[in-house]
Order: structure tokens, then C-alpha cells, then sequence
């Protein structure tokens, strides 16, 4: 049976209604979000409580957060070090009276700079790269007075509460576009008036994401969850490791690669260097499909498609091998860590290059095949709220667009004991 025979439609999944911003899902945007209803979802149909759960490219979370309302431990992975920081803080049981007393002294601070002295006192500013050129000079002046205070919070756990919502602050005040993911400076129009109240946009963050916080620990079971910087692309394997393996994996992978679809390093970059993060500029160049190769993968049910983009554009067709060799190369590394009877749900995206479009979600099966998985179901869904840019640029000539992909397809897929014992025989 092939992987479309078991490929379906279902608008049950689209959530148009939904509260995507839920708990501590609410404390930080960041591109390409999966809802947390879908993986809630997933959780009820496959999910064991007292299990583990793997998310070997987790964002900021959101799966991990999920776990711990259901009652599964979990385990996230992620090369970028801002959305590790953003998915730890999101699924950590933190003490309330602790954060309060901290935040009650931050409060305070703010109170006095603002309206006691009416002046930011002066501070050293972090050596960024082009720092005028993204922020103006009374935000820096703030920005650098909130740093120097977080960084004396002791608490390790508060501290990082704090730093999340310092951490998209830096970006709503910074001179770059709203609704870009790439690094664009506004235009010199709206730049005559823009005024950010630094102090302000980062006080409403904090009290949003307390008020998260506290519905999270009220609805989260006594598990555990952890955030990892391993790259499974290089056969790193995530920690901990279970005995007996994972027994559930709930992941969104990237559709592509970050130079020519979301570009997540980009978009975090500001803020991890004010944090003062490794490798704030090299995330995307680290990130699947960041090394470009001369193959052209021959041997995969995308094989066809990038056939096809060779005919017209032989470069971008080996970015866009690169991608998927990497994207395999994931995949058998982290069916290395899986129980014998493990299910797997990628939420997966069939992009289009060149007006080519690939079909990713037979790929996940096919990989997942190798290693005595059987396909399940692929439920087709369509994206009514996740943070997308509504349009690219396929061609990458200026002025030339085209709408970005509007459905995304789960794909269910579970190892059988049978199965797995025989792969390993052979």
C-alpha cells in the first residue's frame, strides 16, 4: 500500500477556533509554530502516560509543554540556543512566590529609573555588530539597563523566565519589519514614527507570561522535561535516553532549508546576541540543508521532484538535496533512540521550489520504513493560525512572489516488535 492510499483530508484538525495561546504557550512568537492542539491531539490518540516523549526538533516547546499536561516525560532537541532557553523555561515547574519576589524587585527598579530619576542610568553596552543600525540609541540605553539587571539574578530558572520575555522585547523595539522572519530594516517612513517604550512592551510580557505560567503549573503532571542542544543530523543522540527507548515522537522538522524558507536564525539572532547566546550567526548555515553539497539525491520518493528543479536550476537542486540528506540522516539517528512498539507523528509541510512541489510527508514515511516502522495514516490539515509569511520568494528575483504552502500533513507512523526485531537481524 503506498503512502497515499493512507493519506487523507480532515478538517478536524484545522483548530480555526482554537486558543493556540494556552498556558506557557503563550510566552514568546517565533515562526512555524506547531499548535499545541494538534500535538495535544496526538498525545490523547498515542500517547502513555508515565512515557517518554521525543521532540528531536522542538522550537520553543510546545510539544514539551503538551507532554507535561498529559502526563509524559519528555525530551526536547534544538541547534538554536534561543529557542532551547524559550522551550526549558516553558516546561519547567518554577516556584511562583520565588518569581514574585524577583519580579516585585524588577518592578520596583523600572518604577524608579522611569519615574523617580526620569533617566536611564548608563551601563556598558554589549558588543554587537551594527547595533545603531537596528535599534535607536535611548532603546539601546534601555535595553542594556534591563540586561545588566536580569544578569544578577541568581536564580537560574527566574532568570531565564525573565530573559524570555527580554528576549522578544529586544525584537519589538528593534527597527526591523513586523511580519518578516529575515532581518529588514523598516522603511525610512515609519522609522520617523518609531518610539518604543522598551519598559512597557517588557512589563506586559512578563505579566502575560506569569499569568501562563501559573495556569501551566496548576494543569502539568509530576514529570520530567529537558532541552538539548543535540544535533541528530550528525548522530548526536538526545539525553536522557530511557531504557528501552522513546516511546512517542511529536515533531515539526523545518520544511527546508532556513537560506530559502523560514530563516529561524535570523529571526532569533537580535535577541540571542543580547542575551549573549553562542552562534547567534551561524544557525542557519548549521541548521538541515546549511551545507550545500554537490550530490543530488537519486534514490527517495522526492528523487522525481528534484529531477525536475535540475532540469531548470542545477544548484538549487542540490540545496535542495542537501536538505533531505540531512532530514535522512536525522531520521536514523533518532529511530536509534525508539522503543520496539514506538509511534512517530511528523507535522510536515510539502513545500514548492521552482513550481515543484515535494513531497516531504512520503519521504518521513519511506525513511521511517527503513527502520520496521509501518505507515499508519497521513492526515492533511489546513494551516489557518500558524505564524507563516503569506508569501515568498520562489524565484528569488525582487517583486516576484508566490503564496506559501497553505496545508501541512501529519504522518502517523509505529514500529511493530515483528518489525523491529527483523530489521535488526538484518
Amino acid at each position: 500500500m503506498s503512502a497515499d492510499d493512507l493519506k487523507y483530508k480532515d478538517e478536524s484538525w484545522d483548530f480555526r477556533e482554537a486558543d493556540t495561546k494556552e498556558y506557557t504557550h503563550c510566552f514568546h512568537t517565533y515562526p512555524a509554530m506547531m499548535i499545541p492542539q494538534i500535538a495535544r491531539k496526538l498525545l490523547k490518540q498515542s500517547g502513555v502516560e508515565g512515557g517518554w516523549l521525543l521532540d528531536p526538533y522542538c522550537g520553543t516547546g510546545t510539544s514539551l509543554v503538551e507532554a507535561s499536561l498529559f502526563g509524559m516525560h519528555s525530551v526536547g532537541c534544538d541547534i538554536n540556543p534561543l529557542v532551547c532557553l524559550i522551550a526549558t523555561t516553558k516546561s519547567t515547574p518554577l516556584c511562583l512566590s520565588t518569581l514574585d519576589k524577583t519580579l516585585n524587585r524588577l518592578n520596583d527598579h523600572l518604577f524608579q529609573v522611569e519615574f523617580q530619576s526620569g533617566k536611564v542610568p548608563d551601563v556598558p553596552i554589549p558588543d554587537i555588530i551594527n547595533l545603531a543600525y537596528w535599534f535607536s540609541e535611548d532603546v539601546i540605553k534601555s535595553l542594556a539597563n534591563l540586561r545588566a539587571w536580569i544578569s544578577k539574578v541568581e536564580d537560574e530558572a527566574v532568570r531565564n523566565f525573565i530573559l524570555v520575555a527580554f528576549s522578544e522585547t529586544v525584537r519589538e523595539v528593534s527597527y526591523t519589519r513586523n511580519g518578516e522572519f529575515k532581518l529588514y530594516r523598516m522603511s525610512a517612513k515609519k522609522l520617523e514614527n518609531f518610539n518604543p517604550d522598551v519598559f512597557g512592551t517588557f512589563s506586559k510580557k512578563l505579566s502575560r507570561n506569569r499569568h501562563g505560567l501559573g495556569a501551566f503549573l496548576e494543569k502539568r503532571k509530576s514529570v520530567e522535561a529537558s532541552v538539548s542542544s543535540a544535533n541528530t543530523v550528525y548522530g548526536e543522540l538526545p539525553m536522557p535516553r530511557p531504557l528501552g527507548g522513546y516511546d512517542l515522537v511529536i515533531t515539526s522538522p523545518p520544511y527546508g532549508d532556513s537560506q530559502t524558507t523560514v530563516a529561524y536564525g535570523q529571526f532569533s539572532r537580535l535577541a540571542a546576541e543580547w542575551i549573549g547566546l553562542s552562534n547567534a550567526r551561524k544557525i542557519d548555515k548549521l541548521a538541515m540543508g546549511g551545507q550545500h553539497t554537490k550530490e543530488i539525491l537519486k534514490d527517495s520518493p522526492v528523487k522525481e521532484a528534484i529531477a525536475e528543479i535540475e532540469s531548470v536550476d542545477e544548484k538549487r537542486a542540490r540545496e535542495v538535496s542537501a536538505f533531505y540528506m540531512d532530514l535522512g540522516r536525522s531520521i536514523n539517528s533518532i529511530a536509534q533512540v525508539l522503543s520496539s512498539n514506538a509511534t512517530i507523528c511528523y507535522v510536515v509541510g510539502n513545500r514548492r521550489v521552482k513550481g515543484v512541489i515535494l513531497p516531504t510527508d512520503a519521504f518521513i514515511v519511506s525513511a521511517f520504513r527503513q527502520h520496521g516502522f509501518i505507515h499508519k495514516e497521513t492526515i492533511v490539515r489546513n494551516i489557518p493560525n500558524k505564524r507563516m509569511p503569506k508569501k515568498n520568494s520562489p524565484t528569488n528575483v525582487a517583486g516576484k512572489t508566490s503564496t506559501t504552502m497553505h496545508e501541512e500533513n501529519i504522518v502517523v507512523c509505529q514500529r511493530t516488535t515483528q518489525n523491529h526485531n527483523f530489521k535488526k537481524a538484518n
